[in-house]
């Protein structure tokens, strides 16, 4: 994993963002048509998201992708490429 501590960052503002409309982790599955686990998951920081998940989490908090990602600890990398 690139950015571990990026990704810690992402499954917070997730759980946040989640919380803050009211929704269980299966009720964003199911709007993002993703599976429960998949939630469960990412929030657990065991999975990074995809692009086609950070597209459809957006979708179904509806907020743009960049509203997800915006903060440098997950769009920066740990080490210089």
């Amino acid at each position: 994993m690139k950015n571990p501590a990026g990704l810690q960052v992402f499954a917070n503002r997730l759980r946040l963002l989640r919380k803050s409309r009211g929704y269980s982790q299966q009720k964003l599955a199911d709007i993002a048509n993703v599976e429960q686990s998949t939630i469960k998951r990412i929030e657990l920081c065991q999975l990074a998201p995809t692009l086609d998940l950070l597209i459809s989490l957006s979708r179904a908090l509806a907020l743009e992708v960049r509203d997800l990602v915006d903060d440098p600890a997950i769009t920066s990398s740990d080490s210089e490429v």
